[in-house]
Protein backbone atom coordinates (compact mmCIF):
# COMPACT_ATOMS: atom_id res chain seq x y z
CA UNK A 1 0.00 0.00 0.00
CA UNK A 2 1.53 2.99 -1.21
CA UNK A 3 0.39 7.25 -0.16
CA UNK A 4 0.89 9.77 -2.34
CA UNK A 5 1.87 13.13 -0.67
CA UNK A 6 3.97 16.13 -1.16
CA UNK A 7 4.97 18.68 1.62
CA UNK A 8 2.85 21.54 -0.34
CA UNK A 9 -0.56 19.82 0.35
CA UNK A 10 -0.01 21.43 3.59
CA UNK A 11 0.31 24.91 2.37
CA UNK A 12 -2.93 27.29 2.28
CA UNK A 13 -3.96 28.11 -1.19
CA UNK A 14 -7.82 29.53 -0.21
CA UNK A 15 -9.80 30.16 2.78
CA UNK A 16 -12.42 27.12 2.10
CA UNK A 17 -12.78 24.31 4.52
CA UNK A 18 -10.81 21.66 2.03
CA UNK A 19 -7.88 24.25 2.52
CA UNK A 20 -7.96 24.76 5.98
CA UNK A 21 -4.54 24.77 8.40
CA UNK A 22 -4.06 21.24 9.68
CA UNK A 23 -6.14 19.63 7.52
CA UNK A 24 -3.85 17.34 5.70
CA UNK A 25 -1.58 17.09 8.81
CA UNK A 26 -4.05 15.38 10.43
CA UNK A 27 -4.12 12.34 8.10
CA UNK A 28 -0.76 12.51 7.21
CA UNK A 29 0.26 12.26 11.02
CA UNK A 30 -1.88 8.92 11.70
CA UNK A 31 -0.71 7.36 7.95
CA UNK A 32 3.38 7.89 8.71
CA UNK A 33 5.11 4.96 9.43
CA UNK A 34 2.45 2.61 8.22
CA UNK A 35 2.62 3.21 5.14
CA UNK A 36 5.32 4.22 2.10
CA UNK A 37 4.86 7.54 0.92
CA UNK A 38 5.69 8.64 -2.65
CA UNK A 39 6.09 12.29 -3.92
CA UNK A 40 4.70 13.32 -7.18
CA UNK A 41 5.33 15.84 -10.01
CA UNK A 42 2.68 18.62 -10.55
CA UNK A 43 0.09 17.34 -13.92
CA UNK A 44 1.42 19.37 -17.29
CA UNK A 45 -0.65 21.66 -18.82
CA UNK A 46 -1.25 18.88 -21.77
CA UNK A 47 -2.58 16.40 -18.43
CA UNK A 48 -5.21 19.52 -17.17
CA UNK A 49 -6.07 19.69 -20.91
CA UNK A 50 -7.40 15.86 -21.36
CA UNK A 51 -10.16 16.88 -19.11
CA UNK A 52 -10.52 20.15 -18.75
CA UNK A 53 -11.02 23.63 -21.43
CA UNK A 54 -8.12 25.81 -22.38
CA UNK A 55 -10.09 28.47 -21.30
CA UNK A 56 -10.62 26.97 -17.23
CA UNK A 57 -7.03 25.64 -17.31
CA UNK A 58 -6.27 29.09 -17.57
CA UNK A 59 -8.63 30.58 -15.31
CA UNK A 60 -6.90 28.55 -12.55
CA UNK A 61 -3.75 29.55 -14.09
CA UNK A 62 -4.56 33.42 -13.04
CA UNK A 63 -4.05 32.40 -9.37
CA UNK A 64 -0.32 31.22 -9.60
CA UNK A 65 -0.03 29.73 -6.16
CA UNK A 66 -3.28 28.26 -7.03
CA UNK A 67 -2.46 26.56 -9.97
CA UNK A 68 0.75 25.47 -8.25
CA UNK A 69 -0.71 23.13 -5.75
CA UNK A 70 -3.73 21.99 -7.90
CA UNK A 71 -2.05 21.54 -10.55
CA UNK A 72 0.33 19.14 -7.89
CA UNK A 73 -2.90 17.41 -6.62
CA UNK A 74 -3.87 16.60 -10.42
CA UNK A 75 -0.23 15.22 -10.45
CA UNK A 76 -0.58 13.28 -7.35
CA UNK A 77 -3.67 11.72 -8.98
CA UNK A 78 -1.55 10.40 -11.69
CA UNK A 79 0.67 8.92 -9.74
CA UNK A 80 -1.60 7.50 -7.63
CA UNK A 81 -3.37 5.47 -10.89
CA UNK A 82 -0.27 4.56 -11.96
CA UNK A 83 1.06 2.77 -9.39
CA UNK A 84 -2.29 0.92 -9.11
CA UNK A 85 -2.58 0.21 -12.74
CA UNK A 86 0.94 -1.31 -11.70
CA UNK A 87 -0.68 -3.76 -9.06
CA UNK A 88 -0.16 -1.70 -5.77
CA UNK A 89 -3.55 -0.20 -3.84
CA UNK A 90 -2.48 3.37 -3.69
CA UNK A 91 -4.32 6.35 -1.58
CA UNK A 92 -3.40 9.94 -2.59
CA UNK A 93 -3.00 12.28 0.18
CA UNK A 94 -3.96 15.27 -1.91
CA UNK A 95 -5.76 18.38 -1.86
CA UNK A 96 -7.22 20.60 -3.16
CA UNK A 97 -10.00 18.15 -4.05
CA UNK A 98 -11.27 17.43 -7.43
CA UNK A 99 -14.79 15.78 -7.73
CA UNK A 100 -17.01 19.04 -8.21
CA UNK A 101 -14.67 20.68 -11.21
CA UNK A 102 -16.09 20.08 -14.72
CA UNK A 103 -14.14 20.53 -17.90
CA UNK A 104 -15.14 24.45 -18.05
CA UNK A 105 -15.83 25.18 -14.81
CA UNK A 106 -15.32 24.12 -11.23
CA UNK A 107 -17.27 25.01 -6.73
CA UNK A 108 -17.29 23.22 -4.51
CA UNK A 109 -13.65 23.58 -3.04
CA UNK A 110 -12.11 21.87 -6.13
CA UNK A 111 -10.55 23.57 -8.98
CA UNK A 112 -9.19 20.26 -11.80
CA UNK A 113 -10.99 16.60 -11.50
CA UNK A 114 -8.37 14.82 -10.01
CA UNK A 115 -9.74 11.66 -10.19
CA UNK A 116 -11.13 12.17 -14.00
CA UNK A 117 -7.65 13.48 -15.12
CA UNK A 118 -6.09 10.44 -13.68
CA UNK A 119 -8.76 7.77 -15.40
CA UNK A 120 -8.64 9.75 -18.24
CA UNK A 121 -4.73 9.02 -18.52
CA UNK A 122 -5.32 5.51 -18.14
CA UNK A 123 -7.90 5.20 -21.06
CA UNK A 124 -6.32 7.54 -23.65
CA UNK A 125 -3.30 5.53 -23.64
CA UNK A 126 -5.26 2.93 -24.11
CA UNK A 127 -3.63 1.21 -20.73
CA UNK A 128 -7.29 0.42 -19.39
CA UNK A 129 -10.69 -0.21 -21.59
CA UNK A 130 -13.05 -0.01 -18.33
CA UNK A 131 -13.24 1.23 -14.97
CA UNK A 132 -15.89 1.95 -12.31
CA UNK A 133 -15.46 4.72 -9.71
CA UNK A 134 -17.18 4.90 -6.38
CA UNK A 135 -17.61 8.19 -4.83
CA UNK A 136 -18.86 7.99 -0.67
CA UNK A 137 -17.92 11.61 -0.57
CA UNK A 138 -21.24 13.38 1.50
CA UNK A 139 -21.81 15.19 -1.69
CA UNK A 140 -22.35 14.06 -5.05
CA UNK A 141 -19.60 14.60 -7.71
CA UNK A 142 -21.30 16.52 -10.33
CA UNK A 143 -17.94 17.70 -12.13
CA UNK A 144 -16.70 13.49 -12.65
CA UNK A 145 -20.70 12.76 -13.61
CA UNK A 146 -19.96 15.54 -16.00
CA UNK A 147 -16.92 14.41 -17.61
CA UNK A 148 -17.95 10.61 -18.16
CA UNK A 149 -21.76 10.97 -18.15
CA UNK A 150 -22.53 8.57 -21.24
CA UNK A 151 -19.05 7.19 -21.63
CA UNK A 152 -19.13 3.66 -21.53
CA UNK A 153 -15.82 2.52 -20.60
CA UNK A 154 -16.48 4.43 -17.02
CA UNK A 155 -19.32 3.45 -14.83
CA UNK A 156 -19.97 6.63 -11.72
CA UNK A 157 -21.97 5.34 -8.22
CA UNK A 158 -22.86 7.99 -5.65
CA UNK A 159 -24.75 5.59 -3.36
CA UNK A 160 -26.91 7.71 -0.87
CA UNK A 161 -28.75 5.72 2.37
CA UNK A 162 -29.66 7.05 5.61
CA UNK A 163 -28.36 4.61 8.04
CA UNK A 164 -24.31 3.13 7.64
CA UNK A 165 -25.65 -0.24 7.50
CA UNK A 166 -27.67 0.43 4.65
CA UNK A 167 -24.97 2.45 2.68
CA UNK A 168 -22.33 -0.50 3.06
CA UNK A 169 -24.89 -2.67 1.80
CA UNK A 170 -26.27 -0.62 -1.04
CA UNK A 171 -22.06 0.26 -1.88
CA UNK A 172 -21.41 -3.87 -1.93
CA UNK A 173 -24.56 -4.78 -4.23
CA UNK A 174 -23.89 -1.59 -6.78
CA UNK A 175 -20.07 -2.75 -7.05
CA UNK A 176 -21.04 -6.52 -7.59
CA UNK A 177 -23.30 -5.33 -10.06
CA UNK A 178 -20.43 -3.41 -11.84
CA UNK A 179 -18.95 -6.51 -12.11
CA UNK A 180 -15.65 -6.86 -14.29
CA UNK A 181 -13.60 -4.14 -14.89
CA UNK A 182 -9.91 -2.90 -15.48
CA UNK A 183 -9.43 -0.97 -12.40
CA UNK A 184 -11.41 0.50 -9.62
CA UNK A 185 -10.68 4.27 -8.54
CA UNK A 186 -12.52 5.86 -5.23
CA UNK A 187 -13.17 9.44 -4.47
CA UNK A 188 -12.69 9.09 -0.85
CA UNK A 189 -14.69 11.96 1.06
CA UNK A 190 -15.02 11.78 5.04
CA UNK A 191 -17.71 14.40 5.42
CA UNK A 192 -20.01 11.62 6.09
CA UNK A 193 -18.50 9.95 9.00
CA UNK A 194 -19.63 10.64 12.97
CA UNK A 195 -18.84 14.32 13.91
CA UNK A 196 -18.21 15.90 10.64
CA UNK A 197 -20.95 16.61 8.51
CA UNK A 198 -22.84 13.76 7.60
CA UNK A 199 -22.18 12.61 10.80
CA UNK A 200 -23.30 8.77 9.39
CA UNK A 201 -20.33 6.78 9.31
CA UNK A 202 -17.71 5.45 12.46
CA UNK A 203 -14.22 3.82 12.39
CA UNK A 204 -15.82 0.39 12.00
CA UNK A 205 -17.96 1.23 9.59
CA UNK A 206 -14.73 3.15 7.24
CA UNK A 207 -12.66 -0.11 7.98
CA UNK A 208 -15.59 -2.38 6.32
CA UNK A 209 -15.97 0.60 3.40
CA UNK A 210 -12.56 -0.25 2.91
CA UNK A 211 -12.89 -4.17 2.70
CA UNK A 212 -15.38 -4.03 0.58
CA UNK A 213 -13.68 -2.27 -2.18
CA UNK A 214 -10.74 -4.31 -1.43
CA UNK A 215 -12.59 -7.48 -1.84
CA UNK A 216 -14.06 -6.11 -5.03
CA UNK A 217 -10.76 -5.29 -6.59
CA UNK A 218 -9.29 -8.23 -6.11
CA UNK A 219 -12.47 -10.09 -7.75
CA UNK A 220 -13.47 -8.25 -10.29
CA UNK A 221 -10.06 -5.66 -11.45
CA UNK A 222 -7.68 -7.67 -10.52
CA UNK A 223 -6.60 -5.97 -6.90
CA UNK A 224 -6.18 -2.51 -9.38
CA UNK A 225 -7.24 0.48 -6.94
CA UNK A 226 -6.64 3.94 -5.78
CA UNK A 227 -8.49 6.09 -4.14
CA UNK A 228 -8.15 10.18 -3.43
CA UNK A 229 -8.84 12.51 -0.91
CA UNK A 230 -12.21 14.55 -1.45
CA UNK A 231 -14.04 15.87 1.44
CA UNK A 232 -13.77 15.32 5.31
CA UNK A 233 -13.36 18.34 7.73
CA UNK A 234 -13.24 17.50 11.83
CA UNK A 235 -9.51 17.33 12.33
CA UNK A 236 -10.09 15.50 15.26
CA UNK A 237 -11.67 12.72 13.50
CA UNK A 238 -10.31 12.72 9.86
CA UNK A 239 -7.31 11.28 10.47
CA UNK A 240 -8.56 7.98 12.67
CA UNK A 241 -11.61 7.99 10.04
CA UNK A 242 -8.88 7.75 6.92
CA UNK A 243 -6.80 5.45 8.82
CA UNK A 244 -10.07 2.70 9.38
CA UNK A 245 -9.97 2.79 5.50
CA UNK A 246 -7.12 2.15 4.65
CA UNK A 247 -6.57 -0.55 7.38
CA UNK A 248 -9.26 -2.33 5.19
CA UNK A 249 -8.67 -0.91 2.05
CA UNK A 250 -4.73 -2.37 2.08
Amino acid sequence: MKIVYSPRYCEIYAGDPAAMPGRIEAIRDHLEGRFLFLEPEPATEADLLLVHSRFHVQSIRRDAHLYEIASLAAGGALLAARTAFAGEPCFGLIRPPGHHASPADCWGFCFFNNLALSLKALTVSGAVESAVILDFDLHFGDGTDHVFRGDPQVLYLHPEERSAQAFLERIGTELQRAGNRDIFALSAGFDRGREDWGDLLTEDDYRRLGGIARDYAVQHCGGRRYALLEGGYNQRVLGKHVLAFLEGFA
